[in-house]
């Protein structure tokens, strides 16, 4: 496994991490035996990085991990993340910060992420979402400044919204964020415009997220499944989605058959590739994921005509949850 710095104030962490929202739930049926072997054998292939937040299982994502690190004597850094308070999802340009963010709310929300993961302090604390209409009054992000100078939090930032990810920019140069979670793959390629420049210039950390593009990336679907009602897919592939990035999908792997690298393997390669990236976090739910995931750490670096032919395969998509 390869380290890599985590941001200007961070650690060393592992560049593949441990993508922790199936084991909270919204993937399908999921087993706390599978969870743990799954956070088992992560750790026993070097991972020192796991993602999680509150809504993954209302907690239950967290007190898994939480009761798992318990029992173990190695340092693992954890990033779990608090979302608004309720109202529009992503915020609206016309939410108050002050209403979904207060620090009556955060305060409380913090405490119950420590009393979760069974900490005293949060390494890495993430807004699990953003506007841009709060950049030029971010009080949120200054009441997590300050209970990181009280010693609750180590590192704070956010999970960028997915459909204007650049909202963050102006942040990174106030410094306003230790470290940052954004959507970075084959398909969506915009964090490279600018954000990532920026992350370099600031040295804020890199979170990248959604690697496989929620799966499809990785080759597995033929374009005709199908997902539970409350299994996140069954919005994010709706109407013709999964067929499309199925198509795109084989497109690739047709292109690419011969380089050596599986689909899965040539997905992270690709979002390891920017200098900027500090670790990817696919989602890991058993055993021969975290098998799978880990491994690709020591396979050989993309070569300069690859990245450049796979940088041809971005995929300008929009909005997906808007409607088609």
């Amino acid at each position: 496994m390869k380290y890599r710095k985590f941001g200007n104030s961070g650690p060393e962490i592992s560049e593949i991490g441990f993508g922790a929202w199936a084991i909270g739930g919204s993937w399908g049926a999921q087993s706390d035996k599978d969870s743990h072997f799954a956070l088992e054998t992560a750790l026993e292939k070097s991972v020192n990085f796991i993602d999680t937040a509150a809504g993954y299982g209302n907690g239950k994502s967290e007190r898994i991990i939480g009761e798992f690190l318990k029992q173990r004597s190695e340092k693992v850094y954890v990033c779990t993340k608090t979302p608004p308070a309720p109202g529009h999802w992503p915020p609206s340009p016309y939410c108050r910060i002050e209403d979904r963010y207060s620090e009556k709310y955060l305060r409380e929300n913090v405490e119950e992420r420590m009393k979760n993961l069974q900490v005293e302090c949060l390494d890495t604390l993430l807004l699990h979402t953003w506007t841009r209409a709060w950049n030029d009054k971010p009080t949120a992000l200054e009441i997590l400044m300050k209970m990181k100078s009280e010693g609750l939090i180590s590192q704070v930032g956010i999970s960028t919204p997915e459909h204007d990810q650049n909202c963050v920019i102006q942040l990174m140069r106030e410094g306003m964020v230790d470290v940052l979670q954004v959507i970075y793959n084959i398909f969506e390629q915009e964090p490279a415009a600018q954000l990532f420049p920026v992350a370099q210039e600031t040295g804020t950390g890199i979170i990248v997220r959604v690697a496989f593009d929620e799966g499809v990336l990785t080759g597995k679907y033929k374009g005709d499944e199908t997902f539970g009602a409350d299994d996140f897919r069954s919005s994010y592939f709706a109407g013709d989605r999964l067929e499309r990035g199925v198509r795109r999908t084989e497109a690739i792997k047709k292109e690419f058959k011969d380089s050596g690298y599986r689909m899965p393997e040539l997905a992270l390669k690709f979002a390891l590739t920017h200098e900027a990236v500090s670790t990817v976090i696919p989602g890991i739910r058993n055993q021969q994921q975290a098998i799978m995931n880990t491994s690709v750490s020591e396979l050989p670096d993309l070569s300069e005509d690859q990245l450049l032919r796979l940088r041809k395969h971005s995929w300008n998509r929009g909005f997906w949850y808007g409607g088609k």
